[in-house]
């Protein structure tokens, strides 16, 4: 794909930021242990206040793994994340303080610079029926869920539906000038 005509940098950037997308074409072909693993030190290795590493990683490889995954989530999601072969939901302990969510952020970053650096693409979501999937899971109220993403080797054949087809390219990004706030908010 040519990223260069959806994504150009205003200054000088590696081109793993520009060349990192969410795809939603994904193969069947499974991720190996060893090169899965790694994106979960990747983020293993993410900045957290206070080192409190409030993140976690519910990992779903197995057939009743992913259908079970798949019970809560939503239909528009499900019907192109169904082949992924690895789904990750993240989550986050509240009791780690008031930074939680930002320092799990960071660790998403990580797991999905890591991913691209191993020819992998990730597809997070926030299209899941969140209360269903603490139900499914188990998950203890001291927890966050953040989103749920999607694993595995894209699948540049796959002919997905119109309305998602259209929607298979980088998406650009607004101006740099857009994002910043000098010293504070005008009045």
């Amino acid at each position: 794909m040519n990223i260069e005509k959806y994504r150009q940098a205003e200054y000088e950037i590696d081109s793993l930021f520009l060349e990192r997308w969410s795809p939603r074409s994904f193969s069947d072909k499974q991720v190996d242990e060893k090169t899965l693993w790694s994106l979960f030190e990747a983020a293993r290795w993410s900045p957290s206040a206070m080192n409190s590493q409030p993140w976690r990683f519910i990992v779903a490889r197995k057939k009743e793994e992913l259908e079970k995954f798949n019970s809560f989530i939503l239909e528009g999601n499900r019907i192109w994340c169904e082949k992924a072969p690895v789904l990750a939901l993240i989550i986050s302990d509240k009791e780690a303080g008031a930074n939680h969510a930002f320092d799990t952020g960071a660790a998403w970053l990580a797991l999905a610079l890591q991913a691209k650096m191993k020819g992998l693409i990730t597809h997070p979501m926030s299209g899941i029926n969140k209360e269903k999937a603490r139900d499914v899971l188990h998950i203890p109220e001291q927890f966050e869920i953040q989103a749920l993403v999607a694993i595995g080797y894209q699948d540049v054949r796959e002919k997905l539906a119109p309305a998602l087809q259209e929607r298979e390219q980088p998406s650009p990004r607004r101006p740099i000038a857009e994002s910043i706030i000098e010293g504070s908010f005008k009045e």
